[in-house]
């Protein structure tokens, strides 16, 4: 991704794909941020969700401006499928930023979370306070290590609670993983978890005493399981919250999670740092 590291303008160089299924739209809000945000370069245009997918795998752009409501893949949809792209462990996924008509949900959502949002019409004065918490956060997520403390819904949740008030119902979360251990098939309660980590063709299912394998790839899992409970720490990973008995980091300065009832050490890719902040 094209950022800089400069002190003194952090990330006035990004770069940026817009998507929005209404044209006007659109250029509306490219030329605000060409007001505001001159040195930010537009490098694609989607419209809709599955355009702004692949845009995103092919230009690898710093940020995402998403509208939420958009035909076939929704922005909420399309901002899933970012999350759980394949990347090389020293790139960031790029920030998230939504376009949305206003939603007292939503916003309220927002005001929480991990990403920012622009409310129809984008506003000027609006899209100056966005792009200064924008870049602070592309700061951030580049030297976790200098990062201050705070708290902030991580991704995972925010796009499970956008999408469940969406679709008025809530979200059902697996509450049994059913395992091939050794000859065997068990059920394993999903509270007993502590992590699960994948590989080319199956997801390890971390017990303090089973070790399983399934064949469902983490970009499934995690959409099926309880976002509060487990976390996204790697584009492999998820690890049960109240099984982290700690967070390190190594000599490269990665951090590492260690696992109550468990000697194996999990890796935080650069992505999912900012969850841990001040560690």
């Amino acid at each position: 991704m094209n950022t800089m590291t400069s002190s003194s303008t952090p990330f006035l160089a990004a770069r940026a794909v817009v998507a929005d299924d209404e044209r006007l739209m659109r250029d509306q809000l490219k030329a605000r941020l060409a007001e505001v945000w001159p040195e930010l370069s537009l490098v694609g245009e989607a419209k809709n969700g599955l355009e702004a997918v692949e845009l995103v795998q092919q230009l690898r752009p710093d940020v995402v401006f998403l509208d939420i409501r958009m035909p076939g893949m929704t922005g909420v949809q399309a901002a899933r499928e970012i999350a759980q792209m394949e990347t090389a462990d020293d790139e960031l996924l790029p920030e998230i930023v939504f376009i949305t008509a206003y939603d007292q949900y939503a916003v309220e959502a927002f005001e929480q979370g991990a990403v920012d949002y622009i409310l129809k019409p984008a506003e000027v004065d609006r899209l100056r306070r966005m792009v200064e918490r924008l870049q602070a956060r592309l700061q951030a997520r580049a030297h976790p290590e200098s990062a201050p403390q705070g708290s902030g819904v991580p991704l995972q949740q925010l796009l499970h609670r956008l999408a469940a008030g969406a679709g008025g119902q809530p979200r059902q979360y697996l509450k049994w993983i059913q395992a091939n251990v050794g000859a065997s098939i068990q059920m394993i309660p999903i509270e007993d978890v502590l992590f699960f980590i994948s590989d080319e063709k199956y997801t390890r299912v971390q017990t303090a005493t089973v070790e399983a394998l399934i064949r469902k790839p983490i970009k499934e899992l995690v959409d099926e399981v309880d976002p509060e409970r487990f976390w996204q720490i790697h584009r492999s990973t998820l690890v049960a919250v109240p099984a982290v008995a700690g967070v390190t980091r190594d000599y490269r300065g990665r951090q590492i999670v260690a696992v109550k009832g468990h000697a194996e050490k999990l890796e935080v890719s650069r992505s999912y740092a900012h969850l841990f902040k001040g560690m």
